[in-house]
């Protein structure tokens, strides 16, 4: 059974960073995608960024690039997420996924496990 957990959110100032970590057991990590989601109160979950297992190809979405940064160690597996730049609207529960096919893809419905969420709040 696929377990994901999230570590590393927490409240930090508009303008900081966090480094959200994501440690995956119970399953094979070789292959797949890797990907980290977020959903902000009264909004829908939204894609955020996401990392090949198997050749570390990473893919964003618009307002992560340039701030955010996903990657992995294959050998912990694990996959991290670096927020820098945060601001107030970046407010969210952010949710680590994997998806057992090869192909990133930025849709919800295509991910097989979810880990549990943690909360990122960024005060203004």
């Amino acid at each position: 059974q696929v377990q994901l957990v999230e570590s590393g959110g927490g409240l930090v100032e508009a303008g900081g960073s966090l480094r959200l970590a994501c440690a995956a057991s119970g399953g094979t990590f070789t292959y797949g995608v890797m990907a980290w989601f977020r959903m902000a109160p009264g909004k829908e979950r939204e894609f955020v960024a996401a990392i090949r297992w198997n050749d570390g190809s990473t893919y964003y979405s618009d307002f992560a690039k340039g701030r955010f940064a996903i990657s992995r160690d294959n050998a912990k597996n694990t996959v991290y997420l670096q927020m820098n730049s945060l601001r107030p609207e970046d407010t969210a529960v952010y949710y680590c996924a994997k998806r057992n096919l090869e192909a990133i893809n930025s849709a919800p419905g295509k991910y097989d496990y979810w880990g549990q969420g943690i909360q990122v709040t960024v005060s203004s």
